[in-house]
């Protein structure tokens, strides 16, 4: 087909006779005056092979890489198409044959927004797109529900195109995100949740990472341990829980953290629970717990996450406290914080962009049709600058 610049589609009728009229132009008029007929004819993966002297067969095989081709017949069809200008074969048309999208659907939990402001999650796609893009997979990022009134499924899991899924917060058998995936027929990997079964889980072991803080904690004196938790669930509080709410629990991670803490022998003296893993959480954390009498707040903190803490810790100051003098904060992930320099703090560091990694190797094999053994990944205890021994009554 040939057009005029910034005009539509010039159609030519069939009989050279006859003149057709659509929108109102005589499409056998020619251009108009000061316009220049353009034709631009895309070049096609017969070209390619024609240039190279190879068949079509051969030279699909060069830009897809799925058989074998010797070298010096890839290379020559690669410089034909170069030389034609051939970007490779059409995307939709190498989708439609092979049955496949090419597209790994992660759900990671919670708004957009809010996620990359988490170098947990940003870490965690590093490792997870750094293994899957050499195996020409890309990701399409779906936002969790961000408070009770969200929708529970986001309508991307219900019609995207996507061959595997990746659910980063995990998920229980009742899950809706799960259970629509499952509907249509999408195999799933399951990031730090509940164990499924018939889904791959990838995790850490942090229950006994938090509960070598609590060891810590308490060799070091502490009594009144209180610790400030990732949400519950997707209604997403911010308040002290109590009882009902923590046998409440939804989401996995918080639940697996706080029993850590009682593997230890620790009954927190007080749970706070946060709408996200986000700095200024922690702060109003840290306000909520260290604002009583100072006989009975608590004199340790146990944050979930390291944004969390160093929320804590920054509270903690906006207070007049000291850390570690006046209380002592801890932290999970491993995170370089610069900017909580000199404090650096006591933390469980987990292997994050590996996981990512272990994750990304999950999906490839799913998509070679094997199943995926579940893999928990170790931690360990890092003793920063911002624990000490419990300050004297």
């Amino acid at each position: 087909m040939c057009g005029y610049p910034g005009g539509g589609v010039n159609i030519v009728p069939s009989d050279p006779g006859t003149t057709t009229r659509p929108t109102g132009h005589a499409t056998n008029a020619g251009p108009p005056p000061g316009r220049q007929e353009t034709c631009v004819s895309r070049p096609t993966l017969a070209d390619v092979a024609t240039r190279a002297g190879v068949s079509v067969s051969t030279a699909s095989l060069a830009f897809s890489g799925a058989g074998p081709i010797a070298e010096g017949t890839k290379q020559r069809v690669l410089t034909a198409a170069a030389e034609l200008d051939y970007s490779g074969p059409n995307p939709l048309g190498r989708q439609l044959r092979s049955g496949r999208s090419g597209i790994v659907g992660v759900v990671v939990g919670d708004a957009l927004k809010r996620s990359f402001r988490d170098p947990v999650s940003v870490q965690l796609l590093d490792g997870l797109v750094d293994t899957i893009a050499p195996a020409g997979l890309g990701v399409l990022l779906i936002p969790g529900p961000t408070g009770a009134d969200e929708p529970a499924v986001d309508p991307l899991i219900e019609s995207a195109a996507m061959d595997v899924a990746v659910m980063i917060w995990g998920g229980t058998t009742e899950d809706p995100t799960l259970q629509a995936l499952r509907r249509r027929g999408i195999p799933a990997v399951v990031v730090e949740g509940h164990e499924l079964g018939d889904i791959v889980t990838v995790g850490i072991d942090d229950r006994d990472g938090v509960a070598a803080l609590g060891r810590h904690l308490l060799g070091l004196g502490h009594q009144r341990i209180a610790t400030v938790t990732l949400p519950f669930g997707p209604d997403r509080r911010s308040a002290v829980a109590d009882q009902d709410r923590i046998a409440d629990i939804r989401w996995k991670i918080a639940e697996r953290r706080l029993a850590g803490l009682a593997d230890a022998g620790v009954r927190p003296t007080a749970v706070y629970e946060t709408p996200a893993s986000l700095v200024e959480h922690g702060t109003a954390a840290a306000h909520a717990l260290l604002s009583g009498d100072p006989a009975e707040r608590p004199t340790a903190i146990v944050a979930q996450s390291d944004l969390l803490a160093s929320g804590v810790v920054i509270g903690a100051r906006e207070l007049g406290l000291r850390v570690p003098e006046d209380v002592s904060v801890a932290g999970f992930d491993g995170l370089d914080l610069p900017w909580l320099t000199p404090d650096v703090l006591t933390t469980v560091e987990q292997p994050i962009a590996e996981k990512g990694a272990v994750v990304g190797r999950a999906v490839q094999r799913l998509l070679a049709g094997e199943q995926p053994e579940d893999a928990v990944l170790p931690v360990s205890l890092r003793i920063g600058s911002t624990t000490g021994p419990a300050p004297s009554l």
